[in-house]
């Protein structure tokens, strides 16, 4: 048996960190500051800073940051918005939870929205359009803000698996109307617990997001719009401002990881996942295709290696989204990744040996490869 290897190691990141965020954890709970208050502002700040926006608004998970983004746009009921057929479900969610309707775009060989094929999802009811910087890999931007301009539409980043990943020097969740972030403990820049922030540029949006994910409040009990109770909790607020300071020495890990992967990959017959931007990708997940999927990830799990699927089932394909119509062979491409994709052991803590061991184990399962 190999070397057991972790999908994820949260315990080793907090050893490395807990010199630094018990101490801020203790002095909320000390303070009794837990709901808003400057934790919170704290990190709003740093954060948009970090991203290259003007403003952030702390929320309370990815989902909620997306469907706040849109409904600070105005975008509800008659609308349609155009996401990529490949990605997490939540990008779909938020828009059927304002009243909107997903519109799903087949993925290109980067796993990512085509722009190419964007015209042909467009009727008259299209208000925005939601591109997924997937795996940690920003969507060039130029063509869909170039398409959006063309046809009037909003855009809504979906950057939830893309804290520091960049495009032509801007930050993914820097380009659109509004840039969406999950911060679920697993992401790049993970709380301890659930977590998001809506960024944006533009002062009126900001105003109407932070009345939004507060129950609509423009102070205490004056509600001036119908709001929601989404809030960025303190304590998470916190343990994010501390982990943000070290982000972009993880992110440079785990380039290098994804360096060591894709050289040792190539020596055993295996394809690399496409990587668009040199440094700007930042890998939250390190994808690879593979025949013979589920007898894969059984046959490394046996061997101690821990891998996930990211995704098996696509939008159309599940249940909750039959009312669209599309069976089977809609999206080919994305069908066809959703049955190969497996996704390798990736964190920053990960180490060389850990990384031999993982590719030495799909050495061994070469017999299910072809």
């Amino acid at each position: 048996m190999t070397q057991p290897v972790p999908f994820v190691d949260l315990k080793a990141q907090f050893r490395a960190i807990s010199h630094e965020v018990v101490p801020r954890m203790m002095a909320v709970m000390e303070s009794a500051g837990f709901i808003l208050g400057h934790d919170v502002a704290l990190f709003e700040e740093h954060f948009a800073t970090y991203v290259g926006t003007r403003y952030c608004v702390g929320v309370e998970s990815g989902t909620a940051a997306l469907e706040l983004g849109l409904r600070a746009l105005a975008i509800g009921p008659g609308d349609e918005v155009i996401i990529p057929a490949n990605t997490f479900i939540a990008s779909a969610l938020a828009v059927s939870a304002v009243g909107a309707s997903p519109v799903l775009v087949e993925m290109d060989s980067a796993y990512l929205i085509d722009p190419e094929l964007l015209e042909s999802a467009v009727t008259p009811r299209t208000k925005a359009i939601m591109p997924v910087h997937l795996y940690g890999q920003a969507v060039p931007m130029d063509p869909i803000l170039a398409f959006a301009r063309r046809h009037g539409l909003r855009v809504i980043e979906d950057a939830c698996q893309a804290h520091g990943a960049r495009y032509k020097g801007g930050r993914a969740g820097s380009f659109g109307d509004v840039g969406c972030f999950s911060f679920y403990p697993g992401k790049n820049l993970g709380a301890y617990g659930d977590a998001g922030a809506v960024v944006c540029n533009d002062a009126s949006l900001n105003d109407s997001i932070r009345l939004l994910h507060d129950l609509g409040q423009a102070k205490k009990y004056v509600h001036v719009v119908k709001g929601d109770n989404c809030r960025l909790d303190s304590l998470q607020a916190a343990v994010l401002d501390v982990k943000l300071t070290h982000l972009d020495g993880w992110n440079a890990a785990r380039r290098n990881h994804a360096a060591a992967y894709d050289r040792l990959l190539r020596e055993i017959g295996i394809e690399a996942p496409v990587n668009l931007h040199d440094e700007g990708h930042v890998y939250h997940l390190y994808v690879i295709e593979v025949e013979n999927r589920d007898s894969v990830q059984a046959a490394l799990r046996e061997r101690g290696v821990a891998t996930g699927v990211h995704y098996p089932i696509p939008i159309h394909l599940q249940r909750a989204y039959a009312d669209l119509g599309l069976g089977p062979g809609s999206f080919p491409l994305t069908e066809r990744s959703a049955a190969r994709v497996l996704s390798l052991p990736m964190f920053p803590e990960l180490t060389d040996d850990q990384i031999v061991c993982v590719v030495d184990a799909l050495a061994s399962c070469r017999p299910l490869l072809v």
